[in-house]
């Protein structure tokens, strides 16, 4: 049982796995104090607030008499630290990778092997195959000492 558990631990994904949560957790911090401490009071200036979260509050009466807020300021806090967010995703890691097959993809078409790709097994046995054809028929069932 442990045996197995190890073998899941070191397997490649999940350490690219934790990694990526790490780094997206400390780029989330980056991001939401980016939209807090800069964007929020930059737009709260223009709507007369210290932050978004307390700009376009809307008041509306309850079915009880009372009243509750609104905070469309908040939502749109919201959606900016979501577009930064995606934005710097899709052009950091997406696109990139994105442009990598792409030219990879256009060499393999183009008929020219890619030097860091690994050999497939089709490959592999070709070139046994071919290697065992070269030998001379005897030196084939002979036994080696």
């Amino acid at each position: 049982m442990l045996k197995g558990f190890k073998e899941f631990i070191l397997r490649g994904n999940v350490i690219e796995l934790a990694v990526a949560v790490v780094i997206g957790t400390a780029f989330t911090a980056v991001v939401t104090s980016i939209v807090n401490n800069l964007i929020n009071p930059l737009i709260g200036a223009v709507f007369n607030a210290q932050s978004l979260d307390e700009a376009l509050i809307w008041t509306i009466p309850t079915l009880d008499g009372g009243t509750s807020d609104v905070k469309l300021g908040a939502v749109i806090g919201a959606i900016i630290t979501f577009v930064i967010v995606a934005s710097v995703v899709y052009f950091v890691f997406v696109l990139p990778m994105n442009t990598l097959k792409e030219h990879a993809e256009a060499k393999r078409k183009a008929g020219q092997p890619d030097p860091d790709a690994p050999e497939s097994e089709l490959t592999l046995l070709s070139e046994i195959r071919d290697l065992l054809a070269e030998r001379p028929t005897g030196e084939a069932h002979q036994p080696r000492h």
